[in-house]
C-alpha cells in the first residue's frame, strides 16, 4: 500500500476544541470533552469524592450531552466512573460507552456499593438508583487492549495504563487528528500490572495526569522493604497493624506484598493477616479471572505453580468484626481508605490509644492527636500508636512523567486530574525542559485549564489519501519518474469512508470498499416517419462507422460509437437505449435529433425525389398556391376538414439509394396527391424548370405545416413516455396532457399551455419552445 500526503490550507473547522467538565486543576470528578469536525467524545464520568448529590457531579450543565458520540471510561475508581449512570439515565445522551473488561465487571461491584453508602447517608442526595445502574449497565461495551473501535468517523484504541487492573488508556484519531488520553496511569512495574504503554504513533495532542506534580516518588523495592521491616518490628513488640485502603486498586497489590512475605517468614506462621472489605472479597474473583492481563510475572507464577496468585494462603477475610479475634497481634488491611466510617474507623478507635500499635497509611496522610469517637463525636480518644505513611499510589511522578511525555512526542500538553499548585509547577518545569523549541516548528505547548475553560488548539489541515490496488503499480512509476522532466497523472477514484480517503480504480472498488457501481441505462421512444435506409444514411454522414446488428424487413437495429444502441421497427417506432454519461448523453442526443429530423431535412428531400414523365401546366393562381400552401384553399378538396397532415409509411422499408413514393394528406381542403415513381433511367428527362418547379412543390409539402405539427407530437411524446397519459384528441384544435389529476392544454393556435398546475404549465411550455426550433420553426417556411 502507498500512501499519497497532500496538504491543504487551514481551514476554519481544523480547530481542536477541549473543554473541562471536571477534574481541571483538581482531584475528581474527572470528565472531559473534546471536539473536531464536528465530531465529540468524552473522556471519564466520575463524582467528588470531598462533596455529596448533585454538587459532587462534574459540570453537566455546562455541555449538551446529547452531541456526544463516543464515552471512554479509563477505570473503575469513583473518581473517574461513579457519575456514569447518571449521564446515562438522567441526561439526554445518546452515545456510545466504552470499558475494558475487568473495568466493566468491577465497576457493577463498586457502584453497587456506592449506591448503598449514599443512600445510607441521606437518600435525598442519590444521584441515581439501583434500577438506574442496571439499565446503564447493559448499555455498556466493552473493548479489549491493543483493538480498535471506529464510530462514524472517530477511531479509538485501548492501552494499558497500569494504575488498576483494567485501567486504559485511549488513543483517539478524528480526521487525521490524533489525542492519547493517559487517565492515571503508573510507568513502574509492580508484582500484578504492567507498566503504561508507549502508543507506536505519535499524538499530536496529549491529554495527561498532574496527580504529583514534580514530587518524586522512592523506588517501589525501598517501599516494600520499609513496609515489611515495619510491620515485622510492630508485631515483634506484641501490637498491632491498621493499613486502610481503598477497597479496589492498591489493596490487591499490598494483600500480595503480605501473602509473599509471610511465605517466605516462618516466624510469622502464627499471627494472623486479615483484609475487613466485603467489596474487596466479592471482587476477588475478578482478579482470579483476569490474570491474563497482568504482567509477565504473575502470568509466570501463575503457570508454575499452576495455582492463583490471588488465591491468598496467609490472608483470611473478616465478614464481622463481632467474630474478629483481637487478642494476639495482627495485620488487618480494612476499607475505607480515608478513616471516615466502616470497619477501618473502628479498629482506628479501638488500637489508636495503644503505642505499641501502628496506622500505616498508603494513600493519604491523616495524623490528628486526638481522634473523635465515631458512636460519641464529644468523646476524644487520644492517639498514641505510631502513623507512618508509604505512599502506593499507582500513579506517575514527575520523573516517569517527564520521561514519558519525552517518549510519546506530543506537540500538545494539557494536564488535567491535579491541584492547582503541583499542577502548575509541572507545567513550569515541562515549559522550562522545551523553551529550547520556543518558536520553532518543534515548539511543544503546555496548558492546565480550568473546569469550564474552552481550550482551542489550531491544526493544519493535511488529507492522507492510500493509494490500493492495481493503481498503486502507477504510483509506484510516477514516484520513480524524475518530476522535474516530466508531468505524471494518475486516475482512479477517490473514495471517502467519514474522513479516510482512498484512491483507486474504479475495478477495485468492490474488493477494497465494498462498493458496487451501477450504470443507469436511459431509454427513449419515438416514433419516426422516415424508412429506415433514410435514418441509417443520415447516422453514417454523422457518425462515419455503424455497427449493423439487424436489418431486415421486420427490424432494423445498429450500434452507434459502441455506446448508444438504435432500434426501428416497421412502424417507425424507434428505441434508443444508452449507458449514462457525459459522453454517451451527448451521442444519444445526435441520434434522437437526427431520428427527428431525418424526414424533413433538405438532403432527405432531395435523396426521396424522382423526376416524373409528364409535364404539369400550371396557372398562375396555382403557381401562387405553391408558394404560399397555408393560405390557399384547394377548390377541388373533397376530405374531411380539421385532419392534421401525416407521412404515411411505405408497404416495404427502403433502402437509402431507393425512392419511396410519398402520400401527403395537406390539412383543411388541401388535395390528396400521390407523387409517382418516376425516376426509371428510361424516363425522358424533363427541363431544368419544371426541375426545379416540382422540387419546389415536394419541398413545401414536407415542410408543411401538417408534417411540423406532426414531429412536435412525437416529440411531445417521447418526452412524457408511455407510464404518462397524454391524451390528444385529432378533432379539436386543443391538445390535453393528463398527469395524474394534473391537466395542461395546449393551444394550436398560438401554442400557448394552460394549466392550474405552474410545474406542469412550465414543463410543456419548455418542451414545445424547443421542439419549435428543433422540428422546424413555424414562422420560417424552408427555401431551396
Amino acid at each position: 500500500m502507498t500512501k499519497n500526503q497532500l496538504s491543504i490550507p487551514l481551514q476554519t473547522m481544523d480547530q481542536f476544541r477541549f473543554f473541562c467538565l471536571g477534574g481541571g486543576n483538581e482531584v475528581g470528578r474527572s470528565s472531559h470533552i473534546i471536539q473536531f469536525k464536528g465530531k465529540t467524545v468524552m473522556l471519564d464520568a466520575g463524582v467528588h469524592p470531598a462533596f455529596q448529590g448533585m454538587a459532587s457531579l462534574p459540570f453537566y450543565d455546562e455541555f449538551d450531552l446529547g452531541t456526544v458520540d463516543v464515552l471512554l471510561i479509563s477505570h473503575f475508581h469513583l473518581d473517574h466512573a461513579a457519575s456514569l449512570p447518571y449521564v446515562m439515565q438522567k441526561t439526554n445522551f445518546k452515545g456510545r460507552v466504552f470499558m475494558t473488561h475487568p473495568t466493566k465487571a468491577i465497576y457493577r461491584w463498586l457502584l453497587n456499593d456506592f449506591v448503598r453508602v449514599t443512600a445510607i447517608d441521606d437518600d435525598s442526595n442519590q444521584l441515581y438508583s439501583d434500577k438506574d445502574l442496571k439499565d446503564s449497565f447493559d448499555r455498556i461495551e466493552t473493548i479489549d487492549f491493543h483493538s480498535t473501535i471506529e464510530i462514524d468517523g472517530i477511531r479509538f484504541t485501548a492501552y494499558q495504563a497500569g494504575h488498576v487492573l483494567g485501567a486504559a488508556m485511549f488513543f483517539i484519531e478524528i480526521a487525521g487528528i490524533k489525542v492519547l488520553f493517559t487517565g492515571d496511569f503508573s510507568r513502574e512495574e509492580d508484582r500484578h500490572l504492567s507498566v503504561a504503554e508507549v502508543p507506536p504513533v505519535r499524538p499530536d495532542v496529549l491529554i495527561t495526569e498532574s496527580t504529583f506534580g514534580t514530587a518524586t516518588h522512592e523506588p517501589r523495592e525501598e517501599k516494600e522493604k520499609k513496609l515489611t521491616t515495619m510491620i515485622h518490628s510492630t508485631l515483634a513488640n506484641g501490637g498491632r497493624v491498621l493499613m486502610p485502603v481503598f477497597a479496589l486498586g492498591r489493596a490487591q497489590e499490598l494483600l500480595l506484598i503480605l501473602d509473599e512475605y509471610w511465605s517466605q517468614h516462618q516466624d510469622l506462621e502464627n499471627i494472623k493477616v486479615y483484609y475487613a472489605s466485603d467489596l474487596a472479597r466479592k471482587c476477588l474473583a475478578v482478579y482470579q479471572t483476569y490474570i491474563n492481563m497482568m504482567n509477565e510475572n504473575i502470568r509466570k507464577k501463575f503457570r508454575d505453580t499452576n495455582k492463583n496468585p490471588f488465591q491468598f494462603q496467609y490472608i483470611k477475610n473478616i465478614k464481622n468484626l463481632s467474630k474478629f479475634d483481637d487478642f494476639q497481634p495482627s495485620v488487618v488491611v480494612a476499607s475505607p481508605g480515608m478513616l471516615q466510617n466502616g470497619v477501618s474507623r473502628a479498629l482506628l478507635e479501638k488500637w489508636a490509644p495503644d503505642p505499641r500499635n501502628t496506622l500505616i497509611m498508603t494513600e493519604i496522610l491523616l495524623e490528628p492527636t486526638e481522634i473523635p469517637s465515631q458512636q460519641n463525636p464529644d468523646v476524644l480518644i487520644p492517639r498514641r500508636m505510631t502513623v507512618e505513611e508509604i505512599s502506593f499510589a499507582a500513579h506517575v511522578d514527575y520523573e516517569q512523567n517527564s520521561k514519558f511525555i519525552e517518549l510519546v512526542n506530543p506537540k500538545t500538553i494539557v494536564l488535567v486530574h491535579g491541584e492547582s499548585n503541583p499542577m502548575g509547577r509541572l507545567k513550569s518545569a515541562l515549559l522550562s525542559k522545551y523553551s529550547k523549541y520556543k518558536n520553532t516548528p518543534d515548539e511543544v505547548k503546555v496548558y492546565n485549564p480550568r473546569n469550564c475553560e474552552d481550550l482551542l488548539v489550531e491544526f493544519k489541515g493535511i488529507k492522507i489519501a492510500k493509494a490500493m490496488g492495481t493503481i498503486t503499480e502507477d504510483v509506484n512509476k510516477v514516484l520513480k519518474q524524475d518530476v522535474k522532466s516530466a508531468k505524471s497523472e494518475i486516475n482512479g477514484v477517490l473514495v471517502q469512508k467519514n474522513f479516510d480517503l482512498s484512491l483507486l480504480k474504479i475495478q477495485d472498488l468492490r474488493e477494497y470498499t465494498g462498493l458496487t457501481t451501477t450504470m443507469i441505462k436511459q431509454r427513449q421512444t419515438l416514433r419516426s416517419h422516415a424508412t429506415s435506409s433514410l435514418v441509417h444514411y443520415h447516422l453514417l454522414q454523422m457518425f462515419g462507422y455503424l455497427d449493423i446488428l439487424i436489418d431486415d424487413a421486420e427490424e432494423y437495429e445498429v450500434k452507434i460509437m459502441d455506446s448508444v444502441l438504435l432500434n426501428m421497427d416497421k412502424r417507425g417506432i424507434v428505441t434508443v437505449e444508452w449507458g449514462s454519461g457525459v459522453i454517451n448523453d451527448t451521442i444519444a442526443d445526435s441520434v434522437i435529433a437526427i431520428v427527428l429530423t431525418a424526414e424533413s431535412s433538405p438532403l432527405s428531400v432531395k435523396l426521396t425525389s424522382k423526376s416524373c414523365n409528364h409535364s404539369h401546366s400550371r396557372t398562375s393562381e396555382e403557381k401562387q398556391e405553391i408558394r404560399e400552401p397555408e393560405k390557399t384553399a384547394s377548390p377541388a378538396n373533397n376530405h374531411e376538414p380539421g385532419k392534421v397532415s401525416e407521412l404515411n409509411e411505405p408497404n416495404e422499408p427502403n433502402k437509402p439509394n431507393e425512392s419511396p413514393a410519398i402520400s401527403i394528406k395537406e390539412e383543411k381542403n388541401h388535395v390528396e396527391e400521390a407523387v409517382p415513381d418516376l425516376a426509371s433511367p428510361s424516363s425522358p428527362k424533363p427541363d431544368a424548370s419544371e426541375d426545379k418547379v416540382k422540387l419546389m412543390v415536394e419541398i413545401q409539402e414536407k415542410y408543411s405545416s401538417a408534417s411540423r405539427v406532426q414531429n412536435l407530437r412525437t416529440l411531445l411524446r417521447s418526452h412524457f413516455g408511455d407510464a404518462l397519459k397524454f391524451e390528444i384528441d385529432e378533432g379539436e384544435e386543443d391538445w390535453k396532457v393528463v398527469i395524474g389529476k394534473m391537466e395542461a392544454t395546449i393551444k394550436l393556435t398560438d401554442w400557448t399551455v394552460e394549466s392550474t398546475s405552474n410545474v406542469l404549465k412550465n414543463r410543456i411550455q419548455s418542451i414545445v419552445r424547443r421542439g419549435m426550433t428543433l422540428v422546424a420553426p413555424f414562422s420560417q417556411p424552408r427555401k431551396l
